[in-house]
């Protein structure tokens, strides 16, 4: 016995109706209800090039975009009757358009396949999330940039190894993320280049017998490019692949800071105060004050990883042109889109309230022999080559440690004892503030140079 559902687009090469189980099981309608507005979008565009290529009558034209502009508002208003058989949301609005206007409706599709319509929808979604998530780290790095205007004088311990190095400005350390993220500023706008380019028209695989007019349709849809080959046109997910790499070295660079801000706000750094709205505590320990926000961006970088890597394997072995598998695009990028902003969202609602203990940076600065290649970098100017000098400054370090001394607490005869080229006016040389002062190279974190980078940001906005 046949079962009477909703006819399928392709129903009249079947016999039978889907089983449930397959209607189950190739649906996408959950997820790719997002892409709504953007399949009206690319309808409007793809029924006035119809009618412009008299392929549509003007009278067909006008009808299908009166029925398309009334399920956009179904669509806004949330009154929109989705179907069980609906199996994405592409084929609910033809389903749905088809209802209003009857066979008349049927004739949107013409000249297109949904291989390269979906392929529409995802580029005019994907050209607009770029742009909000380029907004969104702007936003975290103005935030970053009043961090490091507000501490511009504020020394603290620089590391390598996750030890103490040398001293830094923590307006230096602030404006290192500043940069990553303007680099993840710059991939995503190279990404977004590639975004834009106008799929509709490959058809199916081969393009189409009729004549249409793809340049018309990439002028209404703001594509300043048209795809030249269709069958790469609807197997194409590169520019997909693309910004779920550019989403992982963001989500690198983030999670890096959470990581630091983590650390800093452990007793054992005490470097900063996480505010109380951004914290949580524990269930059973009282005196708990958890980092769980960034301890969560941390996490929320696998999540991203993994689509990058979800996508790349569905991929791999695909033979041209589409295949079913390429369904399984859009869920790693709706995932990854919305916890990249969530993840920048957070975190710049966090940032403004972070207290930062400058007393401690400052403490934890001096000691630890962290001026000692200010020490031998003095030497070097001096005229000792620089492998001599360094090896001079490891034997002080050596006798300070065995005589439980700093080297800023050592008097000149002191320093004599190893070297005669130490003179008077190393001693004042030998402070947190006057080792950042000197290091005045280009990119260097002397507080003019800090400056110099704070104006030429400010100048650039």
């Amino acid at each position: 016995m046949r079962r009477h559902v909703q006819r399928k687009a392709w129903a009249g090469r079947f016999a039978d109706a889907s089983h449930p189980a397959v209607e189950a099981f190739t649906s996408s309608l959950a997820f790719d209800k997002r892409l709504a507005l953007y399949d009206i979008q690319g309808s409007v565009a793809h029924c006035r090039m119809l009618v412009k290529q008299k392929i549509l009558t003007r009278a067909e034209g006008e009808k299908i975009l009166k029925g398309l502009d009334s399920i956009k508002q179904e669509l806004q208003r949330g009154t929109f009757p989705f179907l069980p058989s609906d199996e994405d949301i592409h084929m609910a609005i033809e389903r749905r358009l088809m209802e209003k206007l009857g066979p008349v409706g049927g004739k949107l599709h013409t000249a297109r396949s949904r291989n390269d319509q979906v392929l529409l929808d995802v580029r005019l979604y994907l050209r607009d999330e770029i742009a909000a998530i380029q907004r969104l780290c702007q936003s975290l790095q103005r935030q970053l940039v009043r961090l490091a205007k507000r501490h511009a004088g504020t020394v603290m311990p620089g590391y390598t190894h996750l030890q103490r190095a040398q001293p830094v400005l923590l307006a230096h350390h602030l404006l290192a993320y500043y940069e990553m993220l303007e680099r993840d500023r710059a991939r995503l706008q190279q990404c977004s280049e590639r975004v834009n380019v106008l799929p509709l028209g490959a058809g199916a695989l081969a393009g189409t017998t009729l004549p249409i007019d793809r340049h018309y349709v990439a002028r209404l849809l703001r594509f300043p490019r048209v795809s030249e080959n269709s069958l790469d046109t609807v197997a194409d997910r590169d520019f997909v692949v693309e910004f779920l790499a550019a989403c992982a070295i963001l989500a690198m660079h983030l999670s890096r800071l959470a990581e630091e801000l983590v650390l800093w706000a452990s007793s054992e750094f005490a470097f900063i105060e996480l505010p109380d709205a951004f914290a949580t505590g524990s269930s059973m320990m009282p005196q708990k004050k958890n980092p769980d926000v960034p301890e969560l961006v941390r996490g929320k970088t696998g999540r991203v990883y993994g689509n990058l890597f979800a996508l790349l394997t569905v991929l791999k072995g695909l033979p041209l042109s589409y295949n079913r598998d390429l369904q399984e695009d859009k869920e790693p990028l709706f995932d990854t889109v919305d916890t990249v902003k969530g993840v920048l969202g957070v975190l710049t609602a966090m940032l403004p309230h972070v207290t930062f203990r400058t007393d401690r940076l400052r403490e934890a600065a001096r000691g630890g022999f962290l001026l000692a290649t200010d020490v031998a970098e003095y030497l070097v100017e001096k005229g000792m080559p620089f492998r001599r000098a360094h090896e001079i400054v490891g034997k002080v370090v050596r006798w300070c440690l065995e005589e439980d001394k700093q080297l800023e607490e050592l008097s000149l005869a002191e320093w004599r004892r190893f070297s005669p080229l130490f003179e008077a006016d190393l001693l004042g040389r030998l402070t947190p503030e006057a080792a950042v002062d000197r290091r005045r190279s280009y990119g260097g974190t002397a507080r003019v140079q800090v400056q110099r980078r704070l104006r030429a940001i400010g100048e650039g906005k």
